[in-house]
């Protein structure tokens, strides 16, 4: 979650439009850079020469370190976007002792199996949003500072090499994936319930649940006011623009990213 604490500054943007602004960020490099130690400051210029900051919590190489774990299929990354917590913790849950009783966090894709921490106020297994909303906002201004150079695995361990805007549109195909219907109209959101594809009277309704099954897809916890959902309509927008104008670069060298999935 460290991620999202980033910000790029456009010279060419700011100096005409927030003369203000930039006034007191010339001011803050020039005489505060004792502070600096808390966060990563680049400056580069662009190619016409306008001077471009990265203001970050997580410099290039914290970057490339979180997107292993991030993009790796074993821990982070699902079929229907980024887990909330690592799989990782499905075989070596995290145990904490106080006062003489014995807290457990595992992983469980799915509805808590536990009271504590909160009951089914579920924050930590499934797939989520406005998380994930997050983390794609972060990469695509990561992209515009780093441009097509920086390259990453994704998934970790799959041999493919792609830039972050690549990153960004594999992970919101995943997301879109949740919604998007097979041949027989059955869609992963809906779980094991068949109405929403087999009965007229209910066939191409969709309902915007909390939180996903990072496992299997199915919508879970409330479905009737979760406006966060609803942002998947900008992942189907983002998957037709690119059917018409592919990603260019990515390079192969091992299997496609995600086998037999259904893709938007």
């Amino acid at each position: 979650m460290p991620l999202p604490a980033a910000e790029v500054l456009d010279e060419e943007v700011i100096r005409p439009n927030l003369p203000a602004f930039h006034k007191r960020t010339e001011w803050f490099l020039e005489h505060r850079k004792d502070l600096f130690r808390h966060i990563v400051m680049l400056n580069k210029k662009d190619e016409v020469g306008h001077r471009r900051l990265l203001l970050a919590l997580a410099g290039r190489q914290r970057l490339e370190y979180a997107l292993r774990y991030l993009l790796d299929e074993h821990e982070f990354l699902s079929p229907y976007g980024v887990r909330a917590l690592s799989a990782a913790y499905r075989d070596e849950p995290y145990v904490l002792s106080v006062a003489g009783r014995e807290y457990r966090v595992a992983y469980v894709p799915g509805d808590m199996d536990s009271p504590d921490f909160g009951g089914n106020s579920n924050w930590r297994r499934p797939v989520w949003f406005p998380v994930n909303y997050l983390l794609l906002e972060t990469l695509e201004r990561y992209h515009h500072y780093f441009g097509d150079d920086f390259r990453v695995e994704c998934p970790t361990g799959s041999g493919h090499v792609m830039n972050l805007a690549e990153v960004t549109h594999e992970i919101g195909k995943r997301l879109a994936t949740l919604f998007h219907s097979d041949t027989a109209g059955v869609r992963p959101c809906h779980g094991p319930e068949r109405r929403f594809a087999q009965d007229p009277h209910w066939q191409g309704l969709v309902w915007f649940y909390e939180y996903f099954h990072p496992d299997t897809g199915q919508g879970l916890g409330t479905n009737h006011q979760t406006g966060w959902t609803a942002l998947v309509t900008r992942m189907f927008e983002d998957c037709a623009r690119m059917r018409s104008k592919p990603l260019e670069g990515a390079v192969v060298a091992g299997p496609t990213p995600v086998q037999g999935r259904r893709d938007c």
